[in-house]
Formats: structure tokens, sequence, C-alpha cells
């Protein structure tokens, strides 16, 4: 048994040495309005390394879409900011739920860059915006951000 527990926790130790900032905001009162983007700093070390990063999302039964847009503003330390327009898909045509349910929520960690190099080392902001028709959009539980060296 503690050979398992020993595994285990170097296990979790390996794809915790990898992330470099993984969090996820409440949203308030499961409405996510436009000018409540969901901000996240960290540093850069090594540029010349990829980088995965993914959104995360978690959202309840009652949310009546099947995918979500949003807009992600990434912000250097050449204090440009590039914006990107993203579609992710959270349900199946049939209404089947995507992601990993746990009670009442469902949580999704979606890539939307995989081996990406970031241009330079340095201070990064990144502000995850939602860019839906419905202001505010409702039965959002929480949004982030994960950003980790890719393998």
């Amino acid at each position: 048994m503690a050979v398992c527990t020993i595994l285990f926790i170097n296990g979790c130790n390996i794809k915790d040495q990898k992330m470099i900032v993984d969090q996820n905001i409440e949203i308030d009162n499961q409405n996510w309005s436009y000018n409540n983007k969901v901000n996240t700093d960290f540093t850069i070390d090594d540029a010349a390394l990829p980088y995965n990063l993914y959104l995360n999302l978690r959202v309840t039964p009652d949310y009546k879409y099947s995918n979500i847009f949003v807009l992600i503003h990434q912000t250097g330390p050449d204090k440009k900011t590039i914006t990107t327009r993203y579609e992710f898909t959270l349900a199946n045509k049939d209404g089947e739920w995507l992601g990993q349910g746990t009670g009442n929520l469902y949580n999704y960690q979606v890539p939307f860059k995989t081996n990406y190099k970031f241009p330079e080392k340095g201070k990064y902001h990144i502000s995850i915006e939602q860019n839906m028709r419905d202001n505010p959009l409702h039965q959002v539980s929480d949004a982030g951000l994960r950003v980790e060296k890719a393998e």
C-alpha cells in the first residue's frame, strides 16, 4: 500500500513540475458578464521551451448551449496585447456533455494552444472574456487558465 501511495504522489509531482499556472476563478452567482474578465499573471523563464495552454471551465447542467466562445487577450513583456477568439464545444449534438461530471458541475480543461513558444521570457498576463450573445452568460461556475511545459 505504501508503494502505491508513493507512486501516486510521484506521478502527481511530475505533472506539477510541468505546471506554470493552473487557476480557476469563481464566477459570481454563476453569471459571467462581458466586463468580468478572468485574469491570470505568470512568468515564462525559458522562451525556447514549448508550452500547452488550456481553458479551465466549469458549467452547470443548466447551461443552455453546447459551446462557448471566448476572447483570450495575451499581453507579454513588450506590453503588446494579442486577442484571439476561440470556440469550445461542450456537448455533443445529442446534448451529452463532453466534460467530466462531478455532482452538479461539468469540468473542462481544453487546449487552445499546444506546443506554443512564447515570443520572449518574462511576465505575461492572460485575460479571458466570455464572447457569447448572452450578457451575462448564465450557469458558468468557474473559468481559468492552465499553462504547462509541453512534453
